[in-house]
């Protein structure tokens, strides 16, 4: 690679929230590795979140990954600078709709380090016209798979974007896509109990794509072709799966030092996992924003005795109130579960020999990372894309199983119950044995050598991120001479 694509120099703006922060991070190690030079830019308190990601990455790079800051115009973040620390979906819409106050912090931003690239998440759709302002290209970094994004489009068409089905109005089928995607109309958000300035924003989400340089997506073409030719078609827009992004952390200080700082000792939690028979231990978290209340908590922990699987559950309920009675001593104690409470490296855990299946609530960086890992899921959907993520692992990639989710749920009071029993059933129906389990995991690591394959050299997604930077420097060179 020459000279120009080593100078060529990346600004990335990711939302602050750990889903969008942890891959974007990711995706920057990738340009990085590629000879170009990468700024993070985020606030003060974001910056700390990420600082050990960074410095492990840089031990490792040609080249370092920088942080710029910018800092939130006073009382427009009170409650905390990220979403993962905000307890209600009321505060996360709300916060949501105060990034429009870091506009002016970014436009100083800009014009101090003048990239050749913006990489902005989708929630800064402000950034467009600054970018453009100063001749900068700009990307949107969508953290959602190309399903999802062909579904939002269908959504927004003139006509209805859905058919019932005669036996069953409460079953939709979404048009106009190259794969039969039914979803429950409960699955589906109510746009009524979203906030007018959110829908404003997600109107300004939709003009500003329409002028920006492209889309950066963390997927992979061999994951879901049908649905990245269609969104490009439909579109008319450029966009360039450059993942899994996560591939790019590969020892064990890259996997365990990503993200927040973990709560458990990691080798006391990989001792546990050499003890266990290969691919028989499952593997339980469901992000960093929801909290179940503690009736499902029990349920679940009932199901998970009841299906006789080692498991790791992370949960965010630091209590212990709602474990069945003598289960930490029966369950936990006897070797057969680990619970953690608060973060986990997920990278590491997914990735040993011992664990073969995910409960996943099927946010877009957890089902890449399953797939990157060659794991079969359960799916347990319960807000956002995630209902679409469901479809593409269950009916699509046929490389899950769902508990039977129906509900679109934003706060824990919402949830509808599912009973042990039936958690149970569907665990033991992923990591059992069988024809349909075999099937489930033969599918899963097929996929899991596609995604390796991806992103090494000469692979769909390494092509793709060199086709880019190809056009960036080219972009860059033209500004230069004019």
């Amino acid at each position: 690679m020459g000279s120009a694509s080593e100078e060529l120099h990346i600004l990335f703006f990711p939302l602050l929230a750990p889903g969008h922060m942890i891959p974007m991070v990711d995706m920057a190690k990738l340009f990085v590795a590629r000879g170009v030079k990468a700024t993070i830019l985020t606030t003060p308190a974001n910056a700390v979140a990420v600082q050990s990601t960074i410095k492990c990455a840089n031990a490792s790079l040609r080249h370092r990954i920088t942080v710029a800051l910018l800092h939130f115009p006073s009382s427009a973040a009170d409650d905390g600078e990220n979403m993962s620390c905000l307890p209600t979906h009321a505060a996360r819409q709300n916060f949501l709709s105060s990034l429009a106050s870091l506009r002016q912090p970014f436009d100083q931003v800009l014009r101090e380090h003048h990239p050749d690239c913006v990489v902005a998440d989708m929630f800064y759709p402000w950034t467009l016209s600054l970018a453009k302002e100063l001749g900068i290209p700009l990307l949107f970094f969508h953290g959602m798979s190309f399903l999802t994004l062909c579904v939002d489009h269908s959504m927004h068409r003139p006509n209805s974007p859905f058919e019932s089905l005669p036996d069953d109005p409460k079953t939709v089928v979404v048009l106009g896509l190259p794969h039969r995607i039914e979803l429950k109309r409960s699955q589906i958000p109510d746009l009524s109990k979203v906030s007018s300035s959110l829908v404003d924003l997600f109107r300004q989400l939709g003009e500003a794509e329409m002028g920006c340089t492209g889309v950066l997506v963390n997927s992979f073409y061999e994951l879901e072709p049908d649905f990245t030719d269609h969104y490009k078609k439909v579109t008319g827009r450029k966009a360039w799966p450059v993942g899994p992004a996560s591939l790019c952390n590969k020892d064990f200080d890259e996997k365990s030092s990503r993200g927040d700082t973990a709560c458990i000792d990691w080798a006391n939690c990989l001792s546990w996992l050499d003890g266990k028979p290969t691919s028989s231990v499952l593997y339980v978290c469901f992000g960093s924003l929801f909290q179940f209340p503690p009736a499902q908590l029990r349920e679940m922990a009932l199901g998970f005795e009841a299906s006789n699987t080692p498991f790791i559950w992370v949960v965010r309920d630091k209590s212990s109130e709602w474990l069945p009675e003598g289960y930490e001593e029966r369950v936990v104690g006897g070797g057969k579960g680990m619970i953690i409470r608060g973060w986990a490296a997920q990278l590491l855990i997914l990735n040993h020999p011992a664990v073969g299946g995910f409960l996943t609530h099927c946010g877009w960086n957890s089902c890449l990372e399953a797939v990157s890992a060659g794991l079969p899921m359960v799916t347990w959907p319960l807000f956002a894309d995630q209902f679409y993520n469901e479809r593409l692992i269950v009916d699509v990639l046929k490389v899950g199983i769902g508990v039977g989710a129906t509900e679109y749920v934003v706060e824990e009071e919402e949830i509808r119950v599912v009973k042990g029993d039936v958690i149970g059933r569907v665990v033991s129906r992923v990591m059992g044995g069988g024809e349909e389990a075999e099937g489930l995991r033969k599918r899963a690591r097929e996929l899991g050598e596609m995604a390796r394959r991806a992103v090494e050299v000469g692979g769909s997604s390494y092509v793709a991120m060199g086709e880019l930077i190809k056009e960036l420097n080219e972009a860059k060179a033209a500004r230069e001479n004019n």
